[in-house]
């Protein structure tokens, strides 16, 4: 089960997930340590859930139009959307 490190508002949050998930659609359903993760729509579009992703970028899917449509250049900086990746492996990620 991968290992998930949030970093937000000066708090560490540790989780482990089942393979596969998406971490918006989980603390959704109050099965992530909510409301420590920041997010609004769910869908790609409100830009909420941007994240640094600190560990574990090698690991996650291309950025999708959308994502590239709301972050722009800050996916070079190593944001991403939480709501446009599903978890595969061990990840670290800071929300501001």
């Amino acid at each position: 089960m991968p290992l998930v490190k949030i970093i937000s508002e000066n708090k560490i949050i540790e989780e482990n997930v089942t393979e596969n998930t998406n971490l918006v659609v989980q603390a959704g359903i109050k099965k992530f340590p909510y409301p420590y993760l920041k997010y609004k729509c769910g869908m790609g579009t409100c830009g909420t859930c941007s994240s640094l992703i600190i560990k574990g970028q090698k690991y996650l899917p291309d950025p999708t139009w959308k994502e590239v449509k709301i972050l722009k250049e800050k996916l070079q900086l190593g944001y991403r959307l939480a709501c446009q990746f599903r978890i595969s492996h061990d990840i670290e990620i800071k929300q501001d």
